[in-house]
């Protein structure tokens, strides 16, 4: 479901006479169905590039990435945008939404955006947030007001909500309790069991044992500094 080969990437500084910045070359991996594999390495060494070349944020200066089908290295923003809705989802560690929106609408939202029915969206968030321990209270509430932990939980009920055949998961469990990060990590066993195919960076060892089927480290894919 997602495959990487030969990926490089560099980064040109306009601001500091154009110097040209190589970060990655040779990045290859692959993710099936129903696993899931964790980027580990060093703070720096290009696990959050590697996870924005596959999410469609940064361009490819080299090699290929696929998601099921796309080729996301050269594909039109419209297919990175159907891509981002039916086949691959993201649990990042930072909420994004726009102000005001209340915290159920914008858990189902990415099903509203696939044409699920209202009520069958929002039956859905509920049942997740309710897992999730976020009080019915705080629903109609814009989540932007919420704890670090709250907003946590928020974006892994938004990325879990639709059955994503692939997920990227940007450290899942930060910023969780114990409770919390049991519930995660029990979302993402039923995620394999279905048998989405899973990338993710994981800082926690014991959830990366309990999880991951395989390890790649991402310090192999760094050149070193050139300009």
């Amino acid at each position: 479901m997602i495959h990487a080969e030969n990926v490089a990437k560099e980064f040109t500084l306009h601001n500091q006479g154009g110097t040209v910045l190589r970060v990655m070359e040779g990045a290859s991996l692959h993710v099936g169905r129903g696993e899931c594999v964790a980027l580990t390495g060093a703070s720096g060494a290009g696990k959050s590039t590697l996870m924005r070349m596959i999410w469609g944020n940064y361009r490819t200066d080299a090699g290929v990435i696929r998601v099921g089908d796309l080729e996301v290295s050269r594909a039109e923003p419209r297919q990175i945008i159907a891509m981002r809705r039916g086949t691959l989802g993201y649990v990042s560690q930072f909420l994004r939404v726009l102000p005001r929106v209340p915290t159920l609408r914008v858990v189902a939202e990415p099903l509203l955006a696939l044409g699920v029915p209202e009520s069958e969206a929002e039956a859905r968030a509920t049942h997740l947030l309710t897992r999730l321990r976020i009080g019915e209270s705080l629903w109609g509430l814009s989540p932007t007001t919420f704890s670090g932990g709250e907003q946590q939980r928020v974006n892994i009920a938004r990325g879990f909500i639709h059955p994503y055949p692939a997920l990227l998961l940007d450290e899942p469990t930060a910023s969780l309790d114990a409770q919390n990060r049991e519930t995660m990590m029990s979302l993402i066993e039923e995620a394999k069991a279905r048998g989405t195919a899973i990338l993710g960076i994981f800082h926690d060892e014991g959830a990366r044992d309990r999880l991951c089927d395989r390890v790649v480290d991402v310090t192999g894919f760094r050149p070193g500094l050139d300009a």
